[in-house]
């Protein structure tokens, strides 16, 4: 359409304008599932009609509950098989080689350690420069947990790691 010479913006709220309409009409559509039964329905008509998987859904949602986290994978077997992973479970480790405490082993072990948990993205560090000089004189290790670590945020703190 933009190559035809219809404006982008334009473009753009009209399909904003239609999500929004779209999203309203699925959620007037909608209706909860109530029990472990209807979440199998559901979970069948996903896995193409095979109950079997259904079953399987159904009781995966029912151990890990509403805000549990279900994770598919591929299996080279014939056998479908369910594991419940209890606690946290991260995507990725250590952002660089030089947080490893045990070479042997290339881990990450601490004790007694602050942790920090940050629900963005750190790229600059500047505005935590009290609460990270509080950690040393503290002298004990810091676990940053966050979206992700980059730039100048993970520069100083390999530097400051290998002082």
């Amino acid at each position: 359409a933009v190559a035809a010479g219809m404006n982008p913006m334009d473009l753009k709220r009209g399909i904003d304008m239609a999500t929004t309409e779209v999203v309203a009409a699925i959620k007037a559509a909608a209706r909860p599932v109530k029990d472990t039964a209807e979440v199998a329905q559901v979970g069948t008509i996903s896995a193409n009609g095979e109950a079997e998987i259904g079953r399987q859904i159904a009781d995966a949602m029912q151990k890990v509950g509403n805000e549990g986290v279900i994770t598919v994978e591929e299996n080279k077997g014939l056998e479908t098989e369910t594991t419940v992973v209890e606690g946290m479970q991260f995507d990725r480790g250590y952002l660089s080689p030089y947080f490893v405490t045990n070479a042997d082993k290339m881990i990450v072990d601490l004790e007694d350690v602050l942790i920090l948990l940050h629900e963005k993205k750190l790229s600059s560090l500047q505005p935590m420069v009290p609460l990270l000089e509080a950690v040393i004189q503290s002298q004990r290790p810091l676990l940053i947990i966050s979206e992700d670590v980059e730039g100048e945020a993970l520069a100083t703190l390999v530097v400051n790691k290998l002082r």
